[in-house]
């Protein structure tokens, strides 16, 4: 990694910056946003104001604020009480949920549109409970700071069987190691709030979680001297750098064909404008990673695709696999992006960066950051290409249905493409709504959310809790098949509580249709529940039971209209009903095995 330049002895020992520029950039970048958001310093004074003393959890809450965290999810317990009502005394706001689970999943979502997101939950029932959740945050790098509370100091002498105790008090610790970035417990107030600025700055600069365990004798423990924010700059090597950039410039420039793949980490360290800056400049087609689908918009002249080896469309992949230049930036070419290893790249042709690492071609440059290295490319004198050796954009072609036509997959989305506006948030779960929405043109960038890395079924109903949480102005439309759904589907509770409006579309085919693709069997059956009813029970939203065309447009025009609640359309779909790229998949790999 980057070098170090460390301001104090304590903060030289971690991986952890401050402020670097990555990390100056990876703060909340929504524009829209900027003039709503409360000001934190002022936040910061007002609740420091009331003569209280610099306390463990005080300062917790405080660096969380200046990090620009302004909600928080979870679910209170014993251990986690006093830290709870210490929340409900400072600006940030509490958005309680009905599952530990469901919480960590829409801290995810609230991180990839603010920058960090924060879940905080009791010890281990609450805790080992956001497990899954907080793994999907690791492996697709959204950075969430897991607050649990903990049996306090003093009632573990003797080691007593505490209730949720599992093994022992180091057990969940244990756990949330292997799934976080960094981790410290808060027990001792000499080293306490140096943890909390190492593990927030970790938490930032690499952009995964971290945990911090807060025991509830801890909360409201004094400093033992005054504490000031530690800063630690990462500095990319100069000569490593200015080496890397000229091998990559001069590949990119001697290029017949050059094409960039843009993935996840271009959002995540907010380097949208760069990528654009050198795709502009040298007129170089954009292409975007499944997990990083609207990193740019899908409307811009220089987009191709998503690149997604079999499962994208054919002239995307055609072109890429025969550039002579590929620039991966940001992108981690997991299974899924490569679609299930169909896809074909070249190493010795590819300049690939990310956070983690630098290669072009089979060299590989170490202490490079991935935001100095983009934007060093953004700003050399590349010639721009021709236009003509530009392919030919290949845009989604609908297709022509009557109203008493049965609803498909294919109709279903040539419908939600045309309904796509600037305002709207795709939030896809896994299985074929991802799939499917892989063919959807996005409007702007960061309009797409999906788990499509660690693909953990279940995700898409509380992300969009989290992320109206952190923008109400953008309304989700939600795609989820009635498997996941019936997982998380509770979490629209929340949604009535807080007013949000999110069109929930269930594609109900009956049962687990990506895996019934992959292996028949009465074990990918569900039941079918009466899905359009739910606001029956919740008391509040609307609900439509789909089976036409026709339905499909009524119902979806009506929750268009319908801004003060959620809506649900039921969509009855045929079990073996697929989307053209799970079709696309499955010709290939039946040409391979």
């Amino acid at each position: 990694m980057a070098r170090k330049v460390a301001r104090n002895k304590a903060s030289a020992k971690t991986k952890s910056p401050a402020k670097t520029k990555a990390s100056r950039k990876a703060k909340p970048a929504a524009k829209r946003q900027a003039g709503k958001r409360r000001n934190l310093k002022s936040q910061m004074s007002d609740f420091k104001s009331n003569g209280q003393p610099q306390t463990i959890g005080r300062y917790l809450i405080e660096r969380l604020q200046h990090y620009g965290v302004r909600d928080l999810f979870g679910i209170p317990g014993d251990f986690v009480l006093n830290f709870y009502g210490m929340l409900e005394e400072s600006p940030i706001r509490v958005v309680g949920c009905t599952r530990e689970d469901n919480a960590g999943y829409a801290a995810d979502a609230y991180a990839r549109i603010n920058g960090l997101g924060a879940v905080c939950v009791t010890y281990c029932v609450g805790g080992l409970s956001l497990c899954n959740s907080i793994a999907g945050a690791y492996a697709e790098k959204s950075p969430v700071v897991v607050i649990s509370g903990a049996p306090g100091i003093a009632e573990r002498e003797s080691d007593p069987l505490l209730h949720h105790r599992v093994r022992d008090f180091m057990t969940q610790r244990d756990v949330f190691e292997k799934i976080t970035v960094a981790g410290a417990s808060l027990d001792d107030p000499l080293t306490a709030f140096r943890e909390i600025d190492r593990c927030l700055q970790a938490a930032i600069r690499y952009k995964r979680p971290v945990y911090l365990e807060l025991p509830r004798d801890r909360v409201d423990t004094p400093a033992l001297y005054p504490h000031e924010p530690l800063i630690t700059r990462l500095q990319s090597s100069a000569d490593a750098l200015a080496a890397s950039l000229a091998e990559a410039t001069e590949r990119i420039q001697t290029a017949k064909r050059p094409v960039i793949i843009a993935g996840v980490e271009i959002h995540r360290f907010g380097l949208r404008e760069q990528v654009l800056k050198l795709a502009e400049s040298a007129n170089i087609p954009m292409c975007a990673t499944l997990l990083g689908k609207s990193v740019v918009s899908e409307k811009h002249p220089l987009y191709l695709g998503v690149y997604e080896g079999a499962m994208g469309r054919q002239s995307v992949t055609e072109y890429v696999e025969a550039s002579d230049c590929v620039i991966l930036l940001g992108t981690f070419m997991t299974d899924i992006n490569l679609g299930i290893y169909t896809a074909h790249l070249d190493p010795g042709k590819c300049v690939y960066a990310t956070s983690e690492q630098l290669r072009i071609g089979h060299h590989h440059f170490h202490d490079v950051l991935l935001g100095d290295f983009v934007s060093g490319l953004s700003k050399a004198k590349l010639k721009k290409k021709s236009k003509s050796a530009l392919p030919k954009r290949e845009d989604r072609v609908a297709g022509t249905y009557g109203d008493d036509d049965p609803v498909s997959i294919a109709s279903l989305f040539d419908h939600i493409n045309a309904t796509l506006d600037d305002g709207m948030v795709v939030i896809a779960d896994v299985g074929d709504s991802l799939f499917a929405a892989s063919d959807l043109s996005i409007h702007k960038h960061t309009e797409f959310i999906a788990p499509a890395y660690y693909t953990s079924m279940g995700f898409a109903i509380p992300a969009a809790i989290g992320v109206q949480t952190a923008d109400k102005t953008l309304r989700p439309i939600v795609l989820v098949g009635d498997g996941a759904f019936q997982m998380t589907c509770l979490e629209l509770s929340t949604a009535v509580r807080h007013g949000f409006n999110p069109i929930v579309v269930v594609l109900n085919n009956k049962g687990y249709t990506t895996e019934r693709f992959l292996q028949e069997g009465p074990f990918n059956d569900i039941l079918n529940w009466n899905y359009h009813r739910l606001h029956d029970l919740l008391g509040d939203g609307w609900g439509f039971e789909v089976n036409t065309v026709g339905e499909l447009h009524q119902s979806m025009k009506a929750a268009l209209a319908n801004e003060d609640a959620f809506t649900l359309l039921n969509v009855h779909l045929r079990p073996h009903d697929i989307s053209p790229a799970l079709d696309r998949l499955a010709k290939r790999l039946s040409t391979v095995v």
